[in-house]
């Protein structure tokens, strides 16, 4: 009777060790994305941008180096938007702030929430790449119709001429990709342009 008491006890032991490391497993599954996103951020992996405060962009200094940016669109299939950039490529000086226009229409007949997903080619330019101001930051939603302008601000670190991997880089590609938002909380944009 007293040698089964032990072995029922390692038992209970080893089943609640065995539900500790599969609720672990489960929290880290649930914890994989947003740690893989924000990951990316910091590094620009496979291709993601930088985010940066108005401050910080304040500091850089433009650098005499030149680079191309080229601007590229696409919505998801039977999300019922058009979705362009308003320039194919902008040249600029390494460091110099720029704006970029994309555009965007609702051609359904409901309004629809949007997010942007983006990444820049070549990716290890992505964490050279800062975002200062994006529609991406947030979701958007077009009613029935409406036409908008999207703004982009944004500039490439001087960094970038001075990284091995990405100094012979002479031109960077944006990309952006609009699905339809899981959820219906966003905001609106209301810069219609009847002229488009």
């Amino acid at each position: 009777m007293t040698a089964a008491a032990p072995a029922s006890n390692r038992n209970l032991r080893t089943a609640l060790i065995m539900a500790a490391v599969a609720a672990a497993m489960l929290g880290l599954g649930f914890a994989a994305v947003p740690l893989y996103r924000i990951f990316c951020q910091v590094t620009g992996f496979g291709g993601t941008t930088m985010r940066v405060s108005e401050a910080k962009a304040a500091q850089v200094k433009v650098a005499d180096g030149h680079i191309s940016v080229r601007f590229d669109a696409n919505v998801d299939r039977g999300m019922g938007w058009q979705f362009k950039p308003q320039q194919v490529t902008q040249d600029m000086r390494i460091g110099q702030r720029k704006q970029a226009f994309y555009w965007a229409e609702n051609t359904s007949s409901e309004p629809i929430t949007g997010v942007a997903s983006f990444n820049v080619e070549p990716e290890m330019a992505g964490k050279y790449f800062n975002k200062i101001q994006c529609f991406c930051f947030n979701q958007q939603t077009l009613q029935p119709g409406q036409k908008v302008d999207m703004p982009v601000i944004y500039y490439v670190d001087p960094a970038i001429a001075q990284d091995p991997e990405t100094k012979d880089i002479t031109q960077i590609t944006l990309s952006y990709t609009f699905h339809r938002a899981a959820n219906g909380g966003a905001k609106t944009l209301d810069r219609a342009d009847p002229a488009r």
